[in-house]
């Protein structure tokens, strides 16, 4: 027997009396949802109040930087773990017409939070469940939803294919809406690019509750979301991406120097020869603190490289192009190119492929993470300095990472992602600790800054460029009486350039209001 959808609001408005007796915001929003959603998909199985036993799981699930788990994190008003595209447009009707903010989750991967916390009342349209895969191996493409993980999808593609890949990050739990929209960073990218290099086409749903695909976009809004961040326009629910070609066997390894092993030398000629090798090469630079044999401080730096080949013809080219890193055969192993996503989260060699698809319950460290891009090699001296640097730190590491190749091919204005030709690598930093305190936290971010403020001399000026999915809150932060658009300017050109001014024209068009913002959204004029 059908039950009467008058019937189904009644239970559900006394289910939800109790968690929303002290909030009407809430209480109106989540009357709304089942209105507003497709009966054949009942939304209320997907709906978390604080009342729900399963609240904080759901909440903590998804936040991977502890410094927003804390007793003083705001928290929101409820979750919504979206199962059906519907429910994605009944919680973007809801909120707006209710005076909710949402933030949009897919992996939790945000380094500030900002796809899960907010400083006005908020709910979380949280896309996890939403992550089915569909690889076409014909027409070398694929569906993949927005909560589905760049590992959930390279595990899939192998299951179909032991001769295609996709060029994403290395992590295996980043969620492919904000991963992918943000750029998507990888060690494929000197051959194929970025992530968004690499996307035919997309659904996403707009202010109006609409979902709309490339066609009904336009293109102006489809180039927007491939890098502009695409919580700034609209929820992503599915991407479709074009499939690269790999071998059926790649070449993987890391080499570690210390100081005392010549570190600083290798480093030096690195970055001379990184951007300039084949394009089927990629090797990453990883200073950080370590205790040497003697048990003192000091800095190894790791060499980690990807070859889209085999071991022989790898040797030779490095034999030939960079011997100051002498490797060797033993530090080479070949493996699929699915099994060398696994090596490149960090995994041991050999570690089953189940691991693609595992998913972490909750956050283990506190960090703070910023981002840089170099131009110049940087002198042996300016090197040393920043070892010293580093080891006044000690709970930090930096990622270095090669462009030239593909990279340097795609010209700045071809998606919102600017930082192409002239880039001889890029910087991560990442600061990280386990003890909880306010105090602990301010130390370690100041420390960050002290960082940042010592790479001056040797990275990008005017701006001074910054990577979009390496957030950082910093970035426009304390400018006394500055509008909130001056203030976007300013993180608007690090992560944009010149890009941004086209950003600020799409967004006005999709969302003129501005419903879809956070703290370093692109705001309409």
């Amino acid at each position: 027997m059908k039950v009467p959808l008058l019937a189904i609001l009644c239970v559900f408005s006394l289910s939800i009396s109790r968690a929303a007796s002290d909030n009407p915001f809430l209480n109106n929003f989540l009357q709304c949802l089942p209105q507003k959603s497709e009966p054949t998909y009942p939304i209320f199985d997907a709906i978390y109040t604080t009342e729900n036993s399963s609240f904080q799981s759901v909440l903590l699930g998804y936040i991977r930087n502890r410094r927003y788990s804390t007793p003083t994190t705001p928290k929101p008003l409820a979750i919504v773990a979206v199962k059906h595209e519907s429910h994605v447009i009944a919680t973007v009707i809801c909120a707006k017409q209710h005076g909710l903010q949402i933030r949009i989750r897919s992996g939790g991967h945000d380094y500030e939070g900002l796809s899960y916390v907010s400083h006005v009342p908020f709910v979380i349209l949280d896309m996890f469940n939403m992550r089915s895969i569909e690889i076409n191996v014909t027409d070398e493409s694929a569906w993949v939803q927005a909560g589905a993980t760049t590992g959930e999808l390279y595990y899939e593609i192998a299951n179909k294919s032991k001769v295609h890949g996709f060029p994403a990050g290395a992590c295996l739990s980043l969620g492919t809406g904000g991963h992918f929209s943000g750029g998507g960073y990888g060690y494929m990218m000197r051959k194929y690019g970025l992530s968004v290099d690499n996307i035919e086409d997309a659904k996403v749903v707009d202010v109006d509750g609409i979902i709309l695909d490339r066609k009904s976009m336009g293109e102006d809004s489809f180039w927007a979301i491939r890098g502009g961040g695409g919580a700034s326009f609209g929820v992503i629910l599915s991407w479709k991406i074009k499939l690269v070609a790999v071998p059926a066997k790649v070449t993987v390894f890391n080499v570690k120097r210390t100081l005392e092993q010549g570190a600083t030398d290798i480093i030096y000629k690195w970055q001379f020869v990184a951007p300039k090798l084949p394009q089927d090469i990629f090797i990453r630079a990883m200073p950080q603190v370590k205790n040497n044999t003697e048990g003192n401080k000091t800095v190894e730096v790791s060499f980690i490289g990807h070859f889209l080949g085999q071991s022989g013809k790898l040797l030779s080219l490095m034999n030939e192009s960079f011997p100051e890193l002498g490797l060797q055969q033993k530090d080479c192993f070949e493996m699929s190119w699915v099994e060398s996503t696994v090596f490149w989260a960090d995994y041991p060699v050999g570690t089953p492929l189940k691991v693609l698809l595992d998913r972490p319950k909750e956050p283990t460290m506190f960090f703070k993470v910023k981002s840089d891009y170099v131009k110049e090699p940087i002198s042996k001296q300016g090197i040393e300095s920043i070892w010293q640097i580093l080891l006044g730190i000690e709970k930090v590491w930096m990622q270095w990472n090669p462009y030239g190749g593909r990279m340097s091919e795609i010209s700045e204005s071809e998606t919102p992602f600017p930082h192409r030709a002239g880039n001889i690598f890029a910087i991560q930093y990442w600061l990280f600790w386990v003890e909880q305190g306010a105090d602990t936290t301010n130390k370690y971010i100041d420390l960050s800054r002290k960082l940042y403020e010592g790479m001056t001399p040797f990275v990008s000026k005017s701006p001074r460029e910054a990577f979009q999915n390496y957030r950082d809150l910093d970035i426009g932060a304390n400018l006394d009486n500055q509008t909130r658009f001056e203030t976007a300017k300013v993180y608007g050109r690090k992560y944009f350039k010149g890009n941004f001014n086209k950003l600020v024209r799409v967004k006005t068009v999709m969302d003129r209001q501005n419903f879809f913002r956070h703290e370093q959204s692109i705001p309409p004029l």
